[in-house]
């Protein structure tokens, strides 16, 4: 049996849609993927165009899809077939990118999440941040437009420091009023971000810890992944707080809901297929 399925994850940043082909005794194969950036725009049109982004490229029509899997914030999408949560999805899409991990780090645009899991991507327990955002992607690049820094440019900056001031309110808006009070100072740009790195690292590490989770490979998932300056810090906490965890990053770790999502809609198309087969007969 061979089966298409398209995963579409509709975060608070960005809206990522990917097309996987299934086949029996065959590993996944992924075909097309496509992501953009939500910029005022709305989520709805986005899965769309992703869809039909991820059709075209694999040069498939609607009718050769099995099923649309949505994740996130994608409950709402009409078109699709059946919806995850975002925790599950992001557990097996980690596993699909990196094999081995025990645990998934999602840090999203708004909060961030460590989810320890088996070898097959099935959730053992989990943490969240709080609903305050000063861990988060988005007040990150706040923080990096104030400064007049590209985001791009975030991770070298913050590895260049020499001195880092690390910022210690939890509270996003307090957090900003550090950063303000850190430019008035002199404080230079470099050693701002390392301080904001570390302190989003200390976060994240504790959250990990929180889940059990005590040796192995952690894999970084969301917009922030690529970010060599977190990357960076988060190593850096992993030693200053005795957790026996390697924290790594993928190209395509951004995918990973949505991978999970295709990934999970496949299983449950072929089980509802086994299951009508049996009715039938």
């Amino acid at each position: 049996m061979t089966i298409h399925t398209i995963g579409i994850d509709i975060g608070s940043g960005a809206v990522k849609s990917v097309l996987f082909r299934l086949e029996d005794g065959k590993p996944p194969q992924w075909l097309a993927k496509r992501c953009e950036r939500i910029r005022r725009r709305d989520p709805m049109s986005l899965a769309q165009e992703g869809y039909d982004a991820v059709m075209a490229e694999a040069g498939l029509a609607a009718n050769d899809v099995d099923y649309t899997a949505t994740t996130g914030e994608g409950e709402n999408v009409k078109f699709a077939t059946g919806h995850f949560y975002s925790m599950t999805t992001h557990a097996r899409g980690g596993v699909f990118l990196q094999p081995g991990i025990s645990a998934v780090v999602d840090v999203g645009a708004l909060n961030g999440r460590a989810i320890y899991v088996d070898e097959r991507g099935k959730v053992l327990s989990y943490k969240m941040t709080s609903q305050c955002a000063s861990g988060s992607g988005q007040f990150l690049e706040n923080i990096a437009r104030y400064l007049g820094v590209a985001v791009e440019e975030i991770g070298g900056l913050s590895q260049s420091s020499k001195n880092p001031e690390k910022v210690s309110s939890i509270c996003a808006v307090l957090a900003e009023t550090d950063v303000i009070n850190m430019v008035s100072r002199g404080i230079a740009t470099p050693d701002i971000l390392k301080g904001i790195h570390l302190s989003m690292a200390s976060r994240i590490v504790k959250l990990l810890k929180v889940t059990g989770i005590k040796t192995g490979s952690a894999l970084v998932t969301g917009g922030l992944a690529l970010d060599t300056g977190l990357m960076a810090a988060i190593s850096e906490e992993m030693v200053n707080e005795k957790v026996s965890v390697t924290a790594t990053s993928h190209p395509d770790s951004i995918y990973a809901g949505a991978i999970g999502a295709a990934l999970w809609g496949g299983y449950r198309h072929q089980k509802l297929q086994d299951l009508q087969s049996r009715v039938a007969a």
